[in-house]
Protein backbone atom coordinates (compact mmCIF):
# COMPACT_ATOMS: atom_id res chain seq x y z
CA UNK A 1 0.00 0.00 0.00
CA UNK A 2 1.53 3.12 -0.88
CA UNK A 3 2.86 5.36 1.87
CA UNK A 4 0.57 8.25 1.06
CA UNK A 5 -2.40 6.58 1.44
CA UNK A 6 -1.23 4.73 4.96
CA UNK A 7 -0.63 7.95 6.12
CA UNK A 8 -3.14 9.72 4.83
CA UNK A 9 -1.53 12.65 3.07
CA UNK A 10 -4.30 14.51 1.50
CA UNK A 11 -7.19 14.39 4.27
CA UNK A 12 -4.29 15.46 6.79
CA UNK A 13 -2.91 18.33 4.20
CA UNK A 14 -6.71 19.49 4.02
CA UNK A 15 -7.35 19.57 7.73
CA UNK A 16 -4.22 21.74 8.32
CA UNK A 17 -5.11 24.24 5.46
CA UNK A 18 -8.97 24.39 6.70
CA UNK A 19 -8.06 25.01 9.85
CA UNK A 20 -5.05 27.88 8.64
CA UNK A 21 -2.80 26.12 11.28
CA UNK A 22 0.86 27.34 10.56
CA UNK A 23 2.97 25.79 13.36
CA UNK A 24 2.17 22.02 13.30
CA UNK A 25 4.00 18.68 15.28
CA UNK A 26 3.99 15.38 13.82
CA UNK A 27 3.68 12.93 16.67
CA UNK A 28 5.43 9.42 15.68
CA UNK A 29 6.03 6.68 18.01
CA UNK A 30 9.44 4.76 17.73
CA UNK A 31 7.87 1.91 15.58
CA UNK A 32 7.07 4.61 12.45
CA UNK A 33 9.67 7.04 13.36
CA UNK A 34 12.03 5.52 9.97
CA UNK A 35 8.76 6.78 8.11
CA UNK A 36 9.05 10.48 9.10
CA UNK A 37 11.38 11.95 6.82
CA UNK A 38 8.69 10.74 3.66
CA UNK A 39 5.58 11.95 5.77
CA UNK A 40 6.99 15.39 6.19
CA UNK A 41 8.06 15.61 2.31
CA UNK A 42 5.18 14.27 1.00
CA UNK A 43 3.14 16.41 3.63
CA UNK A 44 4.91 19.68 2.59
CA UNK A 45 4.57 19.29 -0.79
CA UNK A 46 0.81 18.92 -0.86
CA UNK A 47 0.57 21.93 1.59
CA UNK A 48 2.63 23.61 -0.86
CA UNK A 49 0.12 22.64 -3.75
CA UNK A 50 -2.98 23.93 -1.52
CA UNK A 51 -1.02 27.46 -0.90
CA UNK A 52 0.04 28.18 -4.54
CA UNK A 53 -3.69 28.02 -5.27
CA UNK A 54 -4.85 29.86 -2.27
CA UNK A 55 -2.63 32.56 -3.44
CA UNK A 56 -3.50 32.64 -6.62
CA UNK A 57 -6.90 33.27 -5.45
CA UNK A 58 -6.42 35.56 -2.68
CA UNK A 59 -2.88 36.33 -3.38
CA UNK A 60 -1.54 36.07 0.54
CA UNK A 61 -1.15 32.44 2.26
CA UNK A 62 1.00 31.61 5.15
CA UNK A 63 3.81 29.14 5.01
CA UNK A 64 3.25 25.90 7.70
CA UNK A 65 5.85 24.66 9.49
CA UNK A 66 6.35 20.94 10.41
CA UNK A 67 8.10 19.86 13.83
CA UNK A 68 8.56 15.41 13.95
CA UNK A 69 7.96 14.86 17.25
CA UNK A 70 9.56 11.93 18.78
CA UNK A 71 10.59 9.68 22.24
CA UNK A 72 7.37 10.57 24.07
CA UNK A 73 7.66 11.88 27.98
CA UNK A 74 4.63 9.54 28.63
CA UNK A 75 3.20 6.84 26.55
CA UNK A 76 2.89 7.58 22.65
CA UNK A 77 -0.63 6.20 22.68
CA UNK A 78 -1.16 9.87 23.99
CA UNK A 79 -0.98 13.34 22.82
CA UNK A 80 2.40 14.78 23.21
CA UNK A 81 0.98 18.25 24.69
CA UNK A 82 4.12 19.53 26.49
CA UNK A 83 6.29 18.28 23.68
CA UNK A 84 3.86 20.20 21.06
CA UNK A 85 4.65 23.20 23.17
CA UNK A 86 7.89 23.71 23.29
CA UNK A 87 7.74 24.28 19.37
CA UNK A 88 4.40 26.59 20.27
CA UNK A 89 2.50 24.34 17.55
CA UNK A 90 -1.17 25.28 16.75
CA UNK A 91 -2.10 21.28 16.79
CA UNK A 92 -0.43 17.81 16.53
CA UNK A 93 -1.22 14.81 14.02
CA UNK A 94 -0.80 12.15 15.79
CA UNK A 95 0.43 8.70 14.07
CA UNK A 96 -0.23 4.72 14.83
CA UNK A 97 -1.68 3.48 17.26
CA UNK A 98 -4.07 5.75 19.82
CA UNK A 99 -5.86 5.96 23.24
CA UNK A 100 -8.00 8.61 21.88
CA UNK A 101 -7.96 10.32 25.44
CA UNK A 102 -9.05 14.07 25.20
CA UNK A 103 -6.38 16.60 24.98
CA UNK A 104 -6.41 19.80 27.09
CA UNK A 105 -5.03 22.46 25.29
CA UNK A 106 -4.19 21.57 21.41
CA UNK A 107 -6.72 19.95 19.12
CA UNK A 108 -5.78 17.08 17.52
CA UNK A 109 -5.38 14.94 14.22
CA UNK A 110 -5.39 11.35 14.62
CA UNK A 111 -3.79 9.10 11.43
CA UNK A 112 -4.53 5.74 12.64
CA UNK A 113 -2.58 3.50 9.97
CA UNK A 114 -3.69 0.82 7.86
CA UNK A 115 -2.93 -2.64 9.23
CA UNK A 116 -3.37 -5.14 6.49
CA UNK A 117 -5.88 -7.76 7.08
CA UNK A 118 -7.52 -10.73 4.65
CA UNK A 119 -11.11 -9.30 4.44
CA UNK A 120 -12.36 -12.36 3.23
CA UNK A 121 -10.89 -14.55 6.03
CA UNK A 122 -12.03 -11.94 8.85
CA UNK A 123 -15.48 -12.07 7.45
CA UNK A 124 -15.41 -15.94 7.34
CA UNK A 125 -14.47 -16.50 10.56
CA UNK A 126 -17.14 -14.07 12.05
CA UNK A 127 -19.55 -15.74 9.82
CA UNK A 128 -18.83 -19.44 11.00
CA UNK A 129 -18.43 -18.21 14.99
CA UNK A 130 -21.80 -16.47 14.78
CA UNK A 131 -23.83 -19.53 13.59
CA UNK A 132 -22.47 -21.68 16.48
CA UNK A 133 -23.38 -19.14 19.54
CA UNK A 134 -27.09 -18.71 20.04
CA UNK A 135 -26.15 -15.22 21.44
CA UNK A 136 -25.79 -12.37 19.45
CA UNK A 137 -21.97 -11.07 18.66
CA UNK A 138 -20.33 -7.17 19.16
CA UNK A 139 -17.19 -6.68 17.09
CA UNK A 140 -14.48 -4.36 18.40
CA UNK A 141 -11.23 -4.16 16.95
CA UNK A 142 -7.88 -1.92 17.13
CA UNK A 143 -8.11 1.54 15.15
CA UNK A 144 -5.44 0.26 12.60
CA UNK A 145 -8.08 -2.00 11.07
CA UNK A 146 -10.82 1.24 10.73
CA UNK A 147 -10.41 1.05 7.36
CA UNK A 148 -11.22 -2.80 6.81
CA UNK A 149 -14.50 -3.01 8.83
CA UNK A 150 -16.75 -1.56 6.25
CA UNK A 151 -15.42 -3.56 3.48
CA UNK A 152 -15.60 -6.82 6.59
CA UNK A 153 -19.46 -5.62 7.08
CA UNK A 154 -20.15 -5.97 3.53
CA UNK A 155 -18.49 -9.44 3.00
CA UNK A 156 -20.73 -10.31 5.51
CA UNK A 157 -23.67 -9.27 4.11
CA UNK A 158 -22.64 -11.40 0.87
CA UNK A 159 -22.10 -14.31 3.35
CA UNK A 160 -25.05 -14.45 4.86
CA UNK A 161 -27.38 -13.97 1.65
CA UNK A 162 -25.65 -17.44 0.19
CA UNK A 163 -26.67 -19.51 3.34
CA UNK A 164 -29.64 -21.75 2.58
CA UNK A 165 -29.90 -22.51 5.85
CA UNK A 166 -31.60 -21.02 8.86
CA UNK A 167 -29.54 -17.78 9.31
CA UNK A 168 -28.64 -16.58 12.67
CA UNK A 169 -26.02 -13.96 12.44
CA UNK A 170 -26.40 -10.76 14.94
CA UNK A 171 -23.29 -9.22 14.34
CA UNK A 172 -22.94 -5.54 15.87
CA UNK A 173 -19.59 -3.72 14.91
CA UNK A 174 -18.25 -0.66 17.47
CA UNK A 175 -17.77 2.41 15.71
CA UNK A 176 -15.08 5.19 15.81
CA UNK A 177 -15.92 8.38 18.76
CA UNK A 178 -13.74 10.47 16.50
CA UNK A 179 -10.82 10.96 14.10
CA UNK A 180 -10.23 14.67 15.33
CA UNK A 181 -10.69 16.17 19.21
CA UNK A 182 -10.93 20.04 19.35
CA UNK A 183 -10.63 20.98 23.30
CA UNK A 184 -12.49 24.15 22.74
CA UNK A 185 -15.40 22.49 20.92
CA UNK A 186 -18.43 22.75 23.26
CA UNK A 187 -20.57 20.55 21.06
CA UNK A 188 -21.41 17.59 22.78
CA UNK A 189 -23.86 14.74 22.71
CA UNK A 190 -26.49 13.86 25.21
CA UNK A 191 -23.27 11.69 27.08
CA UNK A 192 -21.06 14.09 27.00
CA UNK A 193 -19.03 12.63 24.46
CA UNK A 194 -17.09 14.45 21.24
CA UNK A 195 -19.61 14.19 18.51
CA UNK A 196 -17.96 12.15 15.35
CA UNK A 197 -15.52 14.16 13.19
CA UNK A 198 -13.99 12.51 10.12
CA UNK A 199 -14.17 10.34 7.07
CA UNK A 200 -14.10 7.34 9.71
CA UNK A 201 -17.09 7.80 11.88
CA UNK A 202 -20.33 6.68 11.93
CA UNK A 203 -23.33 8.52 12.61
CA UNK A 204 -24.21 7.76 16.37
CA UNK A 205 -27.41 8.56 17.79
CA UNK A 206 -27.98 8.89 21.39
CA UNK A 207 -31.12 8.66 22.82
CA UNK A 208 -31.82 8.68 26.68
CA UNK A 209 -34.80 5.87 25.81
CA UNK A 210 -33.19 4.11 23.15
CA UNK A 211 -30.79 1.71 24.84
CA UNK A 212 -27.26 1.82 27.05
CA UNK A 213 -23.82 3.18 25.27
CA UNK A 214 -20.15 1.57 25.76
CA UNK A 215 -17.62 3.53 24.88
CA UNK A 216 -13.69 1.92 25.30
CA UNK A 217 -10.53 2.92 23.57
CA UNK A 218 -12.09 5.34 21.02
CA UNK A 219 -15.02 2.97 20.04
CA UNK A 220 -18.52 3.36 20.61
CA UNK A 221 -21.22 1.24 20.61
CA UNK A 222 -25.06 1.24 21.67
CA UNK A 223 -27.48 -1.70 22.69
CA UNK A 224 -31.06 -2.12 23.09
CA UNK A 225 -32.48 -1.29 25.97
CA UNK A 226 -32.64 -3.97 28.23
CA UNK A 227 -29.53 -5.65 26.95
CA UNK A 228 -26.40 -6.29 28.99
CA UNK A 229 -23.08 -7.01 27.76
CA UNK A 230 -23.00 -10.25 29.67
CA UNK A 231 -26.25 -11.20 27.05
CA UNK A 232 -23.30 -10.60 24.20
CA UNK A 233 -20.12 -12.39 22.97
CA UNK A 234 -17.29 -9.48 22.47
CA UNK A 235 -15.04 -10.46 19.19
CA UNK A 236 -11.72 -8.42 19.14
CA UNK A 237 -10.10 -7.80 15.32
CA UNK A 238 -6.68 -7.09 16.07
CA UNK A 239 -3.25 -8.30 18.00
CA UNK A 240 -3.03 -8.71 21.98
CA UNK A 241 -1.98 -5.26 22.88
CA UNK A 242 -2.48 -2.77 25.96
CA UNK A 243 -6.05 -1.56 23.99
CA UNK A 244 -6.88 -5.61 24.10
CA UNK A 245 -6.11 -5.83 27.71
CA UNK A 246 -8.07 -3.27 28.50
CA UNK A 247 -11.20 -4.67 26.48
CA UNK A 248 -10.52 -8.13 28.82
CA UNK A 249 -10.52 -6.53 32.19
CA UNK A 250 -13.38 -3.89 31.48
CA UNK A 251 -15.56 -6.37 30.36
CA UNK A 252 -14.44 -9.75 32.42
CA UNK A 253 -18.18 -10.93 32.40
CA UNK A 254 -18.52 -11.78 29.02
CA UNK A 255 -17.08 -14.44 26.71
CA UNK A 256 -14.06 -13.14 24.31
CA UNK A 257 -12.22 -14.15 21.24
CA UNK A 258 -9.84 -12.70 18.98
CA UNK A 259 -9.61 -12.51 15.79
CA UNK A 260 -5.80 -12.88 14.81
CA UNK A 261 -5.10 -10.32 12.06
CA UNK A 262 -1.80 -11.39 11.14
CA UNK A 263 -2.40 -15.53 11.95
CA UNK A 264 -5.99 -15.40 10.03
CA UNK A 265 -7.55 -17.01 12.98
CA UNK A 266 -9.95 -17.11 15.95
CA UNK A 267 -8.16 -17.24 19.46
CA UNK A 268 -10.19 -18.63 21.95
CA UNK A 269 -7.47 -19.37 24.91
CA UNK A 270 -7.48 -16.03 26.69
CA UNK A 271 -6.15 -17.72 29.89
CA UNK A 272 -2.89 -15.73 29.76
CA UNK A 273 -5.59 -12.16 30.00
CA UNK A 274 -7.78 -13.75 32.50
CA UNK A 275 -4.95 -14.31 34.80
CA UNK A 276 -3.81 -10.54 34.58
CA UNK A 277 -7.39 -9.45 36.75
CA UNK A 278 -6.04 -11.86 39.46
CA UNK A 279 -3.04 -10.22 39.68
CA UNK A 280 -4.50 -6.93 39.58
CA UNK A 281 -6.73 -8.43 43.07
CA UNK A 282 -3.25 -9.53 44.82
CA UNK A 283 -2.60 -6.56 44.15
CA UNK A 284 -5.62 -4.69 45.64
CA UNK A 285 -5.00 -6.93 48.84
CA UNK A 286 -1.36 -5.43 49.05
CA UNK A 287 -2.02 -2.10 48.48
CA UNK A 288 -4.55 -2.19 51.65
CA UNK A 289 -1.29 -2.59 54.44
CA UNK A 290 0.57 0.53 52.33
CA UNK A 291 1.03 3.08 55.01
CA UNK A 292 2.83 5.69 52.52
CA UNK A 293 1.68 6.33 49.11
CA UNK A 294 3.30 7.81 45.87
CA UNK A 295 1.06 9.46 43.35
CA UNK A 296 2.78 8.48 39.84
CA UNK A 297 2.08 11.66 37.30
CA UNK A 298 1.90 9.40 34.20
CA UNK A 299 0.25 12.11 31.46
CA UNK A 300 0.48 15.76 31.49
CA UNK A 301 -1.87 16.43 28.80
CA UNK A 302 -5.37 13.90 29.09
CA UNK A 303 -8.30 15.83 30.37
CA UNK A 304 -9.30 15.31 33.86
CA UNK A 305 -5.64 14.42 34.69
CA UNK A 306 -5.24 17.16 37.85
CA UNK A 307 -9.00 16.71 39.29
CA UNK A 308 -8.06 12.84 39.04
CA UNK A 309 -4.50 13.21 41.61
CA UNK A 310 -6.26 15.82 43.79
CA UNK A 311 -9.43 12.92 44.12
CA UNK A 312 -6.25 10.39 45.07
CA UNK A 313 -5.10 12.60 47.87
CA UNK A 314 -7.98 13.37 49.25
CA UNK A 315 -8.99 9.85 49.47
CA UNK A 316 -5.12 8.56 50.74
CA UNK A 317 -5.72 11.27 53.23
CA UNK A 318 -8.84 10.01 54.68
CA UNK A 319 -7.61 6.01 54.72
CA UNK A 320 -4.97 7.71 57.30
CA UNK A 321 -2.23 7.15 54.81
CA UNK A 322 0.97 9.35 53.87
CA UNK A 323 0.38 10.44 50.13
CA UNK A 324 3.68 11.67 47.76
CA UNK A 325 3.43 13.19 44.34
CA UNK A 326 5.58 12.40 41.78
CA UNK A 327 6.42 13.50 38.72
CA UNK A 328 9.16 11.43 36.42
CA UNK A 329 8.08 10.51 32.84
CA UNK A 330 7.85 6.84 32.22
CA UNK A 331 8.16 4.69 35.03
CA UNK A 332 10.93 1.66 35.68
CA UNK A 333 12.29 -0.14 38.39
CA UNK A 334 15.14 1.86 38.71
CA UNK A 335 13.35 5.21 38.86
CA UNK A 336 11.26 3.69 41.67
CA UNK A 337 14.08 2.29 43.74
CA UNK A 338 14.55 6.42 44.88
CA UNK A 339 11.60 6.11 46.93
CA UNK A 340 11.84 3.12 48.89
CA UNK A 341 9.98 4.54 51.69
CA UNK A 342 6.52 4.24 49.61
CA UNK A 343 4.77 0.95 50.19
CA UNK A 344 2.87 0.97 47.06
CA UNK A 345 2.31 3.60 43.76
CA UNK A 346 -0.80 5.09 42.00
CA UNK A 347 -0.23 5.34 38.22
CA UNK A 348 -2.62 8.43 37.20
CA UNK A 349 -2.42 7.66 33.33
CA UNK A 350 -4.51 6.87 30.33
CA UNK A 351 -6.33 3.68 29.73
CA UNK A 352 -3.91 1.57 27.70
CA UNK A 353 -0.60 2.36 29.67
CA UNK A 354 -2.22 2.38 33.27
CA UNK A 355 -1.59 -1.36 33.59
CA UNK A 356 2.27 -1.35 34.53
CA UNK A 357 4.19 -5.10 34.89
CA UNK A 358 5.23 -4.47 38.44
CA UNK A 359 6.65 -7.61 39.54
CA UNK A 360 10.26 -6.20 38.63
CA UNK A 361 9.58 -3.00 41.10
CA UNK A 362 10.01 -2.56 44.86
CA UNK A 363 6.56 -2.01 45.45
CA UNK A 364 3.38 -2.53 43.17
CA UNK A 365 2.10 -0.26 40.81
CA UNK A 366 -1.92 0.22 40.78
CA UNK A 367 -4.65 1.73 38.77
CA UNK A 368 -6.81 4.90 40.16
CA UNK A 369 -9.65 2.22 40.57
CA UNK A 370 -8.03 -0.30 42.21
CA UNK A 371 -6.80 2.44 45.04
CA UNK A 372 -10.41 3.52 45.77
CA UNK A 373 -10.99 -0.17 46.25
CA UNK A 374 -8.07 -0.80 48.52
CA UNK A 375 -8.04 2.70 50.57
CA UNK A 376 -12.38 2.71 50.49
CA UNK A 377 -13.22 1.31 53.66
CA UNK A 378 -15.73 -1.07 53.24
CA UNK A 379 -15.42 -1.72 49.86
CA UNK A 380 -15.67 -5.01 48.05
CA UNK A 381 -14.59 -5.65 44.93
CA UNK A 382 -17.68 -6.79 42.76
CA UNK A 383 -15.44 -7.85 39.91
CA UNK A 384 -16.35 -4.93 38.10
CA UNK A 385 -12.79 -2.87 36.56
CA UNK A 386 -12.66 0.75 34.96
CA UNK A 387 -9.61 1.57 33.21
CA UNK A 388 -10.65 5.32 32.11
CA UNK A 389 -9.91 7.28 35.53
CA UNK A 390 -11.80 10.27 33.93
CA UNK A 391 -15.01 7.36 34.80
CA UNK A 392 -14.13 7.92 38.28
CA UNK A 393 -13.79 11.49 38.58
CA UNK A 394 -16.38 12.35 41.28
CA UNK A 395 -17.80 8.99 40.95
CA UNK A 396 -17.03 8.22 44.37
CA UNK A 397 -17.01 10.58 47.10
CA UNK A 398 -14.53 11.05 49.75
CA UNK A 399 -16.40 10.10 53.32
CA UNK A 400 -15.24 10.94 56.45
CA UNK A 401 -12.90 8.62 58.29
CA UNK A 402 -15.09 6.77 61.38
CA UNK A 403 -12.59 6.52 63.91
CA UNK A 404 -14.60 4.13 66.10
CA UNK A 405 -14.14 1.68 63.09
CA UNK A 406 -12.78 -1.38 63.99
CA UNK A 407 -9.72 -2.79 62.31
CA UNK A 408 -9.89 -4.93 59.26
CA UNK A 409 -8.80 -8.61 58.34
CA UNK A 410 -4.99 -8.07 56.03
CA UNK A 411 -4.25 -11.12 53.96
CA UNK A 412 -1.05 -10.36 53.41
CA UNK A 413 -0.17 -10.31 57.22
CA UNK A 414 -2.89 -12.94 58.32
CA UNK A 415 -4.06 -10.53 61.44
CA UNK A 416 -6.31 -7.73 62.21
CA UNK A 417 -4.88 -4.36 61.44
CA UNK A 418 -5.83 -0.84 62.55
CA UNK A 419 -5.05 2.29 60.33
CA UNK A 420 -2.99 4.89 61.59
CA UNK A 421 -4.81 8.28 61.59
CA UNK A 422 -2.81 10.94 60.31
CA UNK A 423 -4.35 13.57 61.93
CA UNK A 424 -3.56 12.75 65.64
CA UNK A 425 -4.04 16.04 67.42
CA UNK A 426 -3.80 19.43 65.26
CA UNK A 427 -4.03 19.13 61.02
CA UNK A 428 -0.46 20.28 59.74
CA UNK A 429 -0.23 23.56 57.62
CA UNK A 430 0.95 22.52 54.34
CA UNK A 431 3.95 24.09 52.76
CA UNK A 432 7.30 24.11 54.85
CA UNK A 433 5.36 24.23 58.05
CA UNK A 434 3.81 20.63 57.19
CA UNK A 435 7.63 19.88 56.70
CA UNK A 436 8.95 21.09 59.58
CA UNK A 437 6.52 19.43 61.67
CA UNK A 438 7.02 16.09 60.39
CA UNK A 439 10.47 15.77 60.95
CA UNK A 440 10.33 16.95 64.28
CA UNK A 441 8.39 14.47 64.76
CA UNK A 442 10.90 11.87 63.25
CA UNK A 443 13.16 13.14 65.46
CA UNK A 444 11.08 12.57 68.23
CA UNK A 445 10.68 8.51 67.84
CA UNK A 446 15.11 8.48 69.14
CA UNK A 447 14.87 7.92 72.72
CA UNK A 448 17.24 8.60 75.23
CA UNK A 449 20.24 6.61 73.87
CA UNK A 450 21.04 8.22 70.13
CA UNK A 451 22.08 4.90 68.80
CA UNK A 452 18.94 3.18 68.85
CA UNK A 453 15.53 4.01 67.79
CA UNK A 454 11.87 3.04 69.10
CA UNK A 455 10.16 0.55 66.83
CA UNK A 456 7.24 1.79 65.36
CA UNK A 457 5.50 1.99 61.62
CA UNK A 458 6.65 4.48 59.83
CA UNK A 459 4.08 6.73 58.60
CA UNK A 460 5.70 9.54 56.29
CA UNK A 461 9.18 10.10 54.72
CA UNK A 462 11.00 12.33 57.05
CA UNK A 463 10.56 8.83 59.65
CA UNK A 464 11.54 6.14 57.18
CA UNK A 465 14.61 8.82 56.61
CA UNK A 466 15.23 8.90 60.40
CA UNK A 467 15.20 4.88 60.30
CA UNK A 468 17.92 4.50 58.00
CA UNK A 469 21.32 3.40 58.91
CA UNK A 470 22.80 5.84 55.75
CA UNK A 471 21.62 9.42 56.07
CA UNK A 472 23.88 11.03 54.27
CA UNK A 473 27.51 12.88 54.74
CA UNK A 474 27.97 13.10 58.65
CA UNK A 475 27.68 16.52 59.80
CA UNK A 476 29.73 18.40 62.63
CA UNK A 477 27.40 20.98 64.25
CA UNK A 478 29.58 21.47 67.03
CA UNK A 479 32.06 22.98 65.26
CA UNK A 480 31.97 26.16 63.63
CA UNK A 481 35.39 26.49 61.92
CA UNK A 482 35.94 25.67 58.40
CA UNK A 483 37.48 22.06 57.71
CA UNK A 484 41.30 22.47 56.27
CA UNK A 485 41.10 21.38 52.30
CA UNK A 486 42.39 17.87 51.18
CA UNK A 487 44.07 17.59 47.91
CA UNK A 488 43.31 14.72 45.88
CA UNK A 489 44.78 12.28 43.79
CA UNK A 490 46.60 13.50 40.36
CA UNK A 491 47.95 11.30 37.65
CA UNK A 492 46.50 8.22 35.77
CA UNK A 493 44.65 5.75 37.75
CA UNK A 494 47.06 3.44 36.10
CA UNK A 495 49.45 5.26 38.19
CA UNK A 496 48.70 8.36 40.27
CA UNK A 497 52.06 10.22 41.13
CA UNK A 498 52.26 9.71 45.13
CA UNK A 499 52.12 5.71 44.02
CA UNK A 500 55.13 6.57 41.25
CA UNK A 501 57.42 8.51 43.96
CA UNK A 502 56.75 4.95 46.11
CA UNK A 503 58.21 2.40 43.49
CA UNK A 504 60.60 4.94 42.62
CA UNK A 505 61.90 4.62 46.22
CA UNK A 506 61.66 0.75 45.89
Amino acid sequence: MDSKEVYEIDRTADFIHCKNFTKVALQFPDELLKDSVRVVSALRDKLQLLRESVTEQNGDSKQVRLFVMADTTYGSCCVDEVGASHANADCVIHYGHTCLSPTSTLPAFFVFGKASISISNCAKSLSDYASTNSKPIVVVYGLEYVHAIPHVREELVALSSMQSGPKHQDIHFADVVCSVINPSDDQKNPVGLPRPVGDYSASVEVEAAAGSSYRIGGLIWELPNGHRMEDYLLVWVGSSNSAFANVVLTFNGCEIVRYDALENRLVTDLSQQRRILKRRYYLVEKAKDANIVGILVGTLGVAGYLDMIHQMKELITSAGKKAYTLVMGRPNPAKLANFPECDVFIYVSCAQTALLDSKEFLAPVITPFEAMVAFGRGKQWSGEYVMEFRDLINSSPVEAKDKSEEARFSFMQGRYVEDFDLQESIEEDDGALALVNATEKALQLHDTNSASLVKRTIKSGAEYFANRSYQGLDMHNDNSLPEPYLIGRTGKASGYEHEKSKTDNL
